[in-house]
């Protein structure tokens, strides 16, 4: 059940990685504000340097790494899970994972400077 919820955390990072780019795209142009957050744009930037950071040193992903831990060698797996596993793990040689990563990581900072997030002034 743990490895389970470890591939869910897994999928809900990837899609808020994946799907973060294109809502800052969309929400710049409908003008939707929480979209340039100071907060939220950190959160997004740092999660894909982590990923390509781990990719160009060669370190596999912790959440990979404690979901085998916990599944051990158990070859049965739930309906959920195993669709969740197609959907986020291919079979491709590692160089192009880490040029995707990398290359999406470099299109998130170049975002970053085209519409920069917003500070919001503290309250006083």
């Amino acid at each position: 059940m743990l490895a389970d919820a470890i591939v869910v955390v897994h999928l809900l990072i990837i899609v808020f990685i994946v799907a973060g780019l294109p809502l800052v795209y969309l929400g710049v142009a409908l003008r939707w504000s929480w979209v340039r957050t100071f907060p939220w744009r950190v959160l997004h930037l740092t999660a894909i340097i982590f990923v390509a950071g781990e990719s160009l040193l060669g370190i596999s992903c912790p959440l990979t790494t404690w979901e085998n831990t916990v599944r051990g060698q158990k070859p049965t797996v739930g309906f959920i899970e195993r669709w969740i596993d197609r959907l986020i793990f291919f079979d491709a040689p590692t160089w192009i994972f880490t040029t995707a990563y990398v290359s999406f990581a470099l299109l998130v900072l170049v975002t970053w400077y085209v519409f920069p997030p917003v500070r919001q002034a503290r309250k006083s």
